[in-house]
């Protein structure tokens, strides 16, 4: 692979030296209320260079790491089985070559391809979910694959209670019944994280981290799709990206950007950062 011409920044690493490898999935054909988190990967690439490289709240720099950035995938809008296709080609790539894949979109339909790639070098794999919605629906309206059923798409090969679910606050009352009988949900915030994060490093287990921005509350992130009141801090979801940093990371996933839905800029800004604390914390 060969960098990309604009990189994240301090992701221009060469490729083999590599431990991280980003790449981007500009899609959301399935977005079921505002569009545009099909240029969430590029604007954070971009506007990643108005922030610094050194993570005061872990006292880690990204100069220091080795990080890959492929740039962004080109996609198919037409078909959503083969832009799913070809994402989960890429992260299969990168997983046979011994590196963690870490994926930006998109909406939140991309991870389901990060993840079928992912379950098949670990298939003990547990998911941890931060999310305003379910994504528990079996279909959304006739359609099996949307960003409204990626975590019931998920359940499907992974089985139940391997999927853990936190600052869920909308979604159909099915989506919820399903949950207590499939589900470990955490309703509203990061109550448990920390008994969970502690069980999964003592088992070993191989963890797949889904970060839906929309997780933050509108009044911290408004520049995405589907904003739900009520949701947590920048702090609230920092302190929960450290804590599952500790376990064993295989891979990562931050989606449902839409950076023209906040003119200010500052979402975008959030998301920077996030990713920079998301790829620190999980460098080891």
């Amino acid at each position: 692979m060969k960098k990309n011409i604009e990189t994240f920044i301090g992701c221009d690493s060469e490729y083999w030296d590599a431990k991280i490898v980003l790449f981007g999935a500009p899609f959301d054909s399935t977005t079921s209320f505002r569009p545009g988190a099909r240029f969430g990967s590029s604007a954070i690439r971009h506007e990643s260079f108005g922030i610094e490289t050194y993570s005061p709240y872990q006292d880690k720099d990204l100069s220091e790491t080795k990080i890959f950035d492929s740039g962004d995938l080109e996609l198919c809008f037409g078909s959503t089985e083969s832009a799913l296709n070809d994402i989960e080609s890429k992260a299969r790539e990168i997983l046979n070559d011994g590196k963690i894949p870490f994926l930006i979109g998109g909406e939140h339909l991309v991870t389901l391809g990060v993840v079928k790639a992912v379950f098949e070098k670990y298939p003990d794999m547990h998911i941890i979910h931060f999310d305003a919605h379910a994504d528990l629906r079996d279909d959304y309206l006739g359609a099996k694959l949307s960003h409204a059923c990626v975590i019931r798409r998920c359940h499907e090969f992974l089985g139940d209670n391997r999927i853990h679910q936190f600052c869920i606050r909308s979604g159909e009352k099915a989506e919820f019944d399903f949950a207590k009988e499939h589900t470990d949900m955490h309703k509203f915030n990061f109550k448990g994280l920390a008994e969970l994060s502690e069980k999964l490093i003592q088992d070993k287990t191989p963890v797949y981290l889904s970060v839906d921005l929309d997780c933050l509350d509108p009044s911290v992130l408004c520049g995405t799709g589907t904003p739900e009141a009520g949701g947590v801090s920048f702090m609230d979801l920092l302190d929960a990206i450290l804590t599952v940093g500790e376990t064993n990371i295989v891979g990562a996933d931050i989606n449902e950007l839409a950076p023209m839905l906040d003119i200010s800029g500052a979402s975008t800004a959030t998301a920077c950062k996030i990713v920079r604390e998301m790829l620190l914390a999980f460098y080891k």
